[in-house]
């Protein structure tokens, strides 16, 4: 079909509605008899204009300015219909004058596809999640503005080097008081969630190459801050009379036992309590992150942080069972907590999900795959990240290995002897 239409260009005048005496001029593009007009914004004398050649008469300077301008114009719209062809694409006339104006996809930036991700993305992805991609796209524009001395730039501009530039200005940001302002991972996860604009800017067929492909993301690993037995303790019979940091401890113990995340224990309700089937009240809920069902037995610690509060439970069904403020207040109050047992670690809540799935689960011989499903992973992988097996679990599986060759060995030597 593309092969048997015809093309042409050609440039036309009409009279000029602001001067008497000149042309404006325009070119006019037609394919397989359908035309698409475009204004080239330039004016001529009516003597100056050849209507035979559809060019400048003479060869004054000005003349030949706008005849060469008329040539790199017939010439580019040439390319476009080249380029058309080559991505298999409708010729239209209309496609020509488009792609020739920059208004097609070939000519989308990268605050175009920003814009899109952010709008299309916020009812599909989290609050807390968008925030983050927020972040990343206020440093991209920062970036552009003062390195690269723009304000937007075309997608198909975006290269390897792009990325290793935004990189090193990443690394390199400072705050106002010059301090260093992130961490390898911190500049990692910026650019995972840039990749991951790019990635739809490709499935848009907004960008052909992949400026990504050669760019490895590298991570630094370290261990997750959790409680160790010994500390959990400790913070658990540690008793305030401010009843601020009372409630606050009492929350982060029931996360401890629970392994649900600060959002998810701010927003536990009644009706999330339900009766299993092993006659013992669990945890029913979804996670706000993720949306992914989570079924968690309550423990005999956390039932008894959930009696201690228990006069909230006859107001509603509705009503927040656990008083706790906001994440940032919280976390202020946990270094207190943490200074006054002696704990040398940088408390947040979320290390109470760590211990959860450390001290309290793994070290005591739960399953990983059991884990996984009490915090809500899809994958056992994320959980291999917040779990490990401490010292001394390893401890404990080499000693029961160590029995269970000596039970071998004490069978080996009955056999050998006749023992019966």
């Amino acid at each position: 079909m593309q092969t048997s239409s015809t093309f042409s260009v050609i440039f036309f005048t009409r009279k000029s509605r602001s001067t008497s005496n000149k042309l404006s001029i325009y070119v006019r593009i037609t394919v397989t008899g359908q035309r698409s007009e475009i204004s080239l914004k330039r004016t001529i004398l009516f003597k100056d204009w050849d209507s035979s050649k559809n060019r400048g008469r003479g060869s004054s300077y000005k003349i030949r300015v706008l005849n060469t301008y008329l040539d790199q114009v017939y010439s580019e719209l040439l390319d476009c219909h080249k380029q058309l062809l080559e991505e298999s694409k409708i010729i239209t006339a209309n496609a020509i004058k488009v792609r020739y104006l920059g208004e097609d996809d070939t000519q989308k930036t990268l605050r175009d596809v920003i814009s899109y991700h952010n709008d299309h993305m916020l009812t599909v992805l989290k609050y807390g999640t968008m925030k983050n991609y927020y972040t990343t796209e206020k440093y991209l524009y920062k970036f552009l503005s003062e390195e690269l001395k723009a304000s937007d730039i075309y997608l198909k501009q975006l290269n390897y080097r792009f990325i290793c530039d935004f990189e090193h200005y990443l690394r390199k940001f400072k705050n106002a008081k010059k301090q260093l302002m992130m961490t390898n991972n911190g500049v990692m996860k910026h650019l995972e969630r840039f990749k991951k604009i790019i990635n739809l800017a490709l499935k848009l067929e907004w960008i052909l190459k992949n400026p990504f492909q050669q760019f490895q993301l590298k991570f630094d690993k370290y261990d997750r801050q959790y409680l160790t037995e010994r500390e959990l303790h400790v913070l658990e019979n540690m008793h305030y009379s401010n009843d601020r940091l009372e409630k606050v401890k009492d929350c982060f113990v029931f996360s401890c036992y629970t392994g649900l995340s600060f959002i998810d224990v701010k927003g536990l309700t009644k009706k999330q309590l339900t009766l299993g089937i092993d006659n013992t009240y669990w945890i029913f809920t979804k996670r706000e992150k993720t949306d992914e069902i989570v079924k968690v037995p309550i423990l005999p610690k956390a039932m008894e942080i959930l009696k201690k509060y228990k006069t909230r439970l006859k107001i509603n069904d509705n009503e927040a069972l656990l008083p706790l403020s906001s994440n940032q207040k919280t976390n202020s109050y946990l270094k207190e907590i943490a200074k006054d047992c002696g704990i040398q670690k940088n408390l947040t809540f979320h290390v109470a999900r760590h211990t959860f799935a450390t001290s309290v689960m793994l070290s005591n011989g739960v399953p990983i795959e059991t884990v996984s499903k009490l915090l809500g992973h899809t994958k056992l992988s994320t959980t291999q990240i917040y779990a490990r097996v401490v010292e001394t679990k390893i401890s404990e599986d080499i000693g029961n290995l160590l029995l269970r060759f000596k039970q071998k060995e004490a069978i080996k030597m009955n056999v050998k002897y006749g023992v019966q």
